[in-house]
């Protein structure tokens, strides 16, 4: 049954089209992911789909009798409690307490809404959208303040939905399980590719490739024709008219530019850390009405540190980043910050930007005026001349996520501290913050729920199980996953290996402080042995084409061979360091 069929349709900013032409139909059991640079239009397009927006060119034409439910960035909750409140979308009042008890909200059923936070807010739409009776589903990121139970509840919950569903989301794990058709939005235009995530990837890299193909084939044809122009000038009168047209309008037929511009520019001056970073020393903290959230925490980061935050909603998780960003006192417990360290806290509810200033505003800052550093500066950051302009309020969700980045890392910080950063930024923007985070010198804290973006950046976790516990744990996200997964439990306690060290004597800690390698700091020496690898292996490779092509020539012969040997002793070397550091990341578990 065909839900909606959506034909040319057209949406268009004040200076420029947002999208054009836009067709796409829509079926039950179609599972269609939205994604494309912020600021396209994603949420528009939704809204327009949804019948909630007017397209202002094209068609939008609905099944009959289709019932139609989304999830909104921009939805206010009614006034109520939070049980009503979804209960009155609900053919059924369990169905309604059932779905807010998955989405972490089962604590908060008598609340009103008026009094929840951000999160809390967006968990209890994301509860109206599913129990309301529909056949297109329509959410605009669904996994925002959701954490890892709650996103893969969510997957098998929309996995056996049986109506259409179209869906926005930052959150990879979750576009290549569900989607089997992906909306792509490009520079003004929409794709549409059969397959999920890893075919839309391998469709746009194909379509990138044919572009720069016959972008060469126009320039050969340009030079041809240029050529052709220039000889016999003096007999230009007799060329064919419709000729020397068509030769002008080649060469001066300018190429498509590419969405952004160029890479993200993330290359900011970071100062150097000392060997002392952050040391919490017995830590403890409470909600407001005294709701223990963990007790005795240990923990020292180390230079290079790469560390995630994972647990539960409600564990305490931005607690302790707010501790170690000094806007917060432990109640119990003390905290040291190294004398070089310059804190830099990209906060997941953000920060209140004036919603009249315009983006140069808010990077100039208070007490200067925008120059042309700061026009620079936000080109390099994917802002056009447009953006720079634009008042905050005008920005997408993701162009103002984006900009309250640029002012953390513009601070030149060392220490980078990320609550939920990967939230509506778009998913070449996530891509270029995880290469970025992968070699930058200082050291990163993360509190996330996005498992791609954790896989990519973290080398330990801390486990906040809401029980009080806050545990590290070598080896990254994937270790702690799986044990989690093995138990069924978040809880730190269920998922410490069998053989876990008892908690150290003040006097152990001591000397772990002033002697060895923290597990981080193993985990980048791997990762940087393995990028040296591959560079020496695609080098070798190289030099083993370079042998068989001097074949006969003795004197060449005997240089590419000595090459080649010393290339495969480094390899052979970096192999073995490779080895050592694995096993002593393996005896460290």
């Amino acid at each position: 049954m065909i839900l909606v069929d959506v034909a040319d349709v057209s949406m268009f900013r004040p200076d420029k089209p947002l999208f054009e032409g836009a067709s796409v139909t829509v079926s039950t059991g179609d599972r269609l992911g939205v994604v494309g640079i912020n600021g396209t239009g994603k949420s528009t397009l939704l809204r327009v789909i949804a019948g909630r927006q007017e397209a202002e060119s094209g068609s939008v034409v609905f099944g009959n009798g289709v019932r139609i439910s989304m999830l909104d960035q921009t939805d206010k909750l009614p006034e109520g409690t939070v049980r009503d409140v979804v209960a009155a979308d609900a053919p059924e009042l369990w169905e309604a307490e059932s779905v807010l008890t998955r989405l972490g909200m089962g604590e908060h059923l008598d609340r009103p809404t008026k009094g929840l936070s951000g999160g809390e807010s967006k968990r209890v739409a994301l509860a109206r959208a599913l129990v309301m009776p529909s056949d297109l589903l329509i959410l605009d990121e669904p996994t925002n303040h959701l954490d890892l139970e709650g996103i893969e509840w969510l997957e098998q919950r929309l996995s056996g939905y049986r109506g259409g569903l179209l869906l926005v989301t930052h959150d990879r794990h979750v576009l290549d399980q569900l989607t089997t058709r992906m909306l792509e939005l490009d520079r003004g235009r929409v794709h549409v590719h059969e397959g999920g995530y890893d075919d839309y990837l391998e469709n746009r890299a194909e379509r990138e490739a044919a572009v720069a193909d016959a972008e060469a084939i126009r320039r050969n044809l340009a030079r041809s024709e240029l050529a052709w122009l220039r000889r016999g000038a003096k007999a230009r009168t007799s060329k064919p008219k419709y000729r020397v047209e068509a030769a002008k309008k080649l060469i001066g037929t300018k190429p498509e530019g590419p969405a952004r511009p160029s890479e993200l520019h993330l290359e900011f001056p970071t100062p150097r850390l000392g060997d002392v970073v952050i040391e919490l020393e017995g830590i403890s903290a409470a909600t407001p009405d005294r709701r223990s959230l963990f007790t005795d925490v240990e923990l020292r980061l180390d230079p290079r540190e790469r560390l995630g935050i994972v647990g539960p909603n409600g564990a305490g998780k931005t607690t302790l980043l707010d501790i170690m960003a000094k806007r917060r006192d432990p109640q119990a417990g003390s905290v040291t910050w190294g004398s070089t360290v310059e804190l830099g806290y990209f906060r997941q509810l953000g920060v209140d930007l004036d919603p009249n200033a315009r983006a140069r505003e808010v990077i100039a800052g208070p007490d200067r005026k925008p120059d042309w550093t700061d026009a620079r500066l936000l080109s390099s950051f994917w802002f056009d001349d447009d953006a720079q302009w634009a008042p905050v309020s005008t920005l997408s969700g993701g162009e103002r996520r984006r900009l309250e980045l640029l002012t953390v890392l513009a601070s030149k910080p060392n220490v980078l501290l990320l609550d939920e950063p990967t939230n509506d930024l778009d998913l070449e923007t996530l891509r270029s913050l995880e290469d970025f985070l992968e070699d930058w010198p200082g050291a990163v804290v993360v509190v996330s729920h996005d498992r791609a973006f954790l896989e990519r950046v973290v080398a330990d976790a801390l486990v906040v199980d809401g029980e009080g516990t806050a545990t590290r744990w070598p080896g990254g996200f994937n270790a702690w996953d799986e044990h989690r997964r093995a138990t069924g439990s978040q809880s730190a306690a269920t998922a410490m290996p069998a053989k876990a060290a008892p908690k150290p004597s003040p006097e152990k800690l001591q000397a772990k402080k002033t002697s060895g390698r923290s597990s981080s700091t193993i985990g980048h020496l791997i990762r940087e042995a393995e990028k040296s690898m591959a560079k020496l292996e695609k080098k070798r490779d190289k030099v083993r084409e370079q042998l068989d092509a001097v074949m006969g020539d003795h004197a060449e012969l005997s240089r590419v061979g000595q090459e080649l040997a010393a290339i495969e002793a480094e390899l052979a070397e970096t192999e073995e360091r490779w080895l050592e550091l694995s096993d002593e990341q393996e005896q460290r578990r």
